[in-house]
């Protein structure tokens, strides 16, 4: 059984790039249905199509500073099943935190230098069309830096790190492969982590999500 096509809307002002983009994702299987150089026609081309996921550059026409994740935000605020795929060579860690105070599923924040290959770039875009989060650690570690601590302060170190690659989209299955530790123990970090935050059991609540909003809330300044 062949894995369905992706439908993406693509928005980058450099031609060349976009270009190339087009090409690389077509041949992993992804259907690029329109590209946007700038921020008004990336909104029109998501209100149009409504795609999977889109792909997001943060500095574009006219100012070149923002206006990119300003329309991701607005993205995530009118058709919150479209996927946010942040793609750029900068941080932004006010406008990252408020990419994702939408709730942390179907987003990601990768930089442009740190993905190596093709297929990690289509793997995080289907892992957020998919309703899930892939955040570059260097994102989520600038968004600790210039934390304001809190509830962060309460946890243990391997804690911290159990969240971090929470917050990165990572299963607790991939955390303790990372850690090299049992899935046990990285279940018990968990559990900690959702006491320490005040995240109670109840069926209708995924405190996995609350706990990585928690988290990025205090980290974003």
């Amino acid at each position: 059984m062949t894995e369905r096509s992706l439908r993406v809307v693509l928005a980058e002002d450099s031609v060349v790039l976009r270009d190339g983009m087009v090409e690389l994702l077509g041949a992993r299987g992804c259907e690029v249905v329109a590209t946007a150089g700038t921020a008004d026609e990336l909104l029109a081309a998501v209100a149009r199509h409504r795609p999977d996921v889109a792909v997001v550059d943060i500095r574009m026409p006219p100012t070149h500073t923002d206006e990119g994740i300003r329309a991701a935000v607005e993205i995530r605020a009118t058709t919150p099943e479209v996927g946010v795929l942040v793609f750029s060579q900068h941080i932004e860690t006010v406008w990252a935190s408020r990419l994702l105070a939408g709730g942390a599923t179907g987003v990601g924040y990768l930089l442009k230098e740190r993905v190596a290959r093709t297929s990690e770039f289509v793997d995080a875009l289907r892992r957020v069309a998919g309703g899930g989060t892939a955040l570059d650690p260097e994102v989520v570690d600038r968004l600790v830096r210039g934390g304001r601590g809190g509830r962060l302060n309460t946890l243990t170190p391997r804690e911290r790190e159990v969240l971090e690659l929470m917050a990165q989209g990572h299963s607790n299955r991939s955390v303790a492969e990372r850690l090299v530790v049992s899935g046990r123990a990285v279940e018990k970090h968990v559990a900690a982590v959702f006491t320490k935050f005040g995240l109670p059991a109840t069926e209708a609540d995924n405190r996995r999500v609350k706990a990585v909003l928690a988290y990025l809330s205090e980290t974003g300044g």
